[in-house]
């Protein structure tokens, strides 16, 4: 439904969950949704230790992976959460140009400094979401 895109979309961060040969692993990433994808990119402005991260070794060994998007408040009756299951793939050229404009709209940060990448779109393949009202 809209309104639960419209959650999605608008939530600043979401948890991406992606599988590994010793388990499940789940980081923070921030993200834009752009042409009916979910994209995020690797950047500088978060410290790393290099750009080739674990995530991206688990998506090319798995691509399915899912986003949590959520909204926790004192008053419970504004508790709601959208989950993503999908399919990521890595971006080049001029799609990924296009979704790092997308988060540069999103994030000041990427303003000042655009992401090196890599670029991932996550196609949705299932949808769930729950919401106290």
């Amino acid at each position: 439904p809209p309104a639960v895109l419209a959650r999605f979309a608008g939530a600043r961060v979401a948890r991406l969950a992606t599988t590994a040969a010793d388990g499940p692993r789940l980081v923070p990433v921030t993200f834009a949704w752009h042409r009916g994808t979910a994209v995020w990119a690797v950047d500088r402005v978060k410290p790393k230790r290099h750009r080739r991260l674990r995530r991206l070794d688990d998506i090319a060994a798995d691509p399915r992976v899912a986003l949590l998007a959520d909204h926790y408040a004192e008053d419970w009756t504004e508790l709601w959460w959208v989950e993503l299951q999908g399919t990521a793939a890595t971006l080049e050229g001029e799609a990924a140009a296009a979704a790092l404009d997308a988060l540069a709209g999103r994030y000041p940060a990427y303003r000042a400094e655009r992401p090196p990448g890599p670029v991932v779109a996550v196609s949705p393949r299932r949808w769930a979401w729950w919401s106290a009202t």
